[in-house]
């Protein structure tokens, strides 16, 4: 038997911070599957507008909302606005993040605090409100990291600590929804060439060495995953996680 050409058809998503790299190739696979998709951009308008267009060319409703995810209010207008525009909310993706890299003892509080307000604090509301939407049946699904498992390198230590509170937060989460068949998984992604993390940055030197798979990985790889958890051949899989990390974890 094949498989339905579009298997989110009719299911509407969420991707935060998806105007670029993982989060923008995410909205778009989950398109492609059928869902009708928001997302959330900070300052990439431009591209933000190009995408949902892209998206709008595949026949599927798209719209973009300016939201700072370092700000608390933004997660509650986001979601609003998702359920307003869309009818309805089925698939949150938790994507934006933001790394800060350096010595510990050398970075700031405000380094601190935005990667606390953003890859924590902000995950946390936008699912509590995506929460009084989401129906049974629903999916969500974070970005994570293959750091919140192990650091394979310096200069990432509060990143991976927010991470790795991901970790907690989706297996807490998937014992407290599974009675309503909501499903909480994470995504891990490794090196992906990305603006936050170029293929050609300066972490490339240390992290290529560590790779089974010398190369970095492409967002487009990502999205496939979560893609997968989204979809109906995902419904007995939750707390657990994927690792998209070309074996640096292995």
């Amino acid at each position: 038997m094949s498989k339905p050409p579009h298997p989110l058809a009719g299911k509407r998503a969420l991707v935060t911070g998806a105007a670029r790299g993982i989060g923008a190739a995410i909205a778009l696979k989950l398109a492609e599957d059928g869902a009708d998709v928001a997302i959330t951009y900070e300052k990439s308008a431009e591209k933000a507008e190009a995408l949902v267009a892209d998206i709008r060319s595949l026949g599927r409703n798209a719209f973009a909302i300016q939201a700072d995810a370092a700000k608390p209010e933004s997660a509650k207008t986001a979601v609003e606005r998702t359920v307003a525009e869309l009818g309805g909310l089925d698939i949150l993706v938790n994507n934006a993040g933001v790394l800060v890299a350096g010595a510990f003892s050398e970075l700031s509080q405000d380094d601190i605090d935005l990667q606390l307000n953003v890859n924590v604090r902000g995950v946390f509301l936008t699912t509590q409100v995506a929460l009084q939407h989401i129906p049974n049946g629903g999916r969500i699904i974070t970005i994570g990291s293959n750091a919140g498992l192990s650091v394979p390198f310096t200069g990432i230590a509060v990143y991976a600590a927010t991470k790795s509170a991901m970790e907690s937060f989706t297996r807490g989460l998937a014992r407290e929804l599974g009675p309503r068949d909501i499903t909480v998984n994470l995504v891990r992604p490794g090196p992906i060439d990305t603006d936050m993390n170029p293929a050609d940055g300066p972490l490339a030197a240390s992290v290529l060495p560590n790779l089974s798979i010398a190369r970095y990985g492409k967002p487009r790889e990502v999205a496939e995953a979560v893609a997968f958890l989204a979809g109906p051949a995902a419904a007995y899989i939750t707390g657990s996680g994927i690792l998209v990390d070309g074996g640096i974890s292995a």
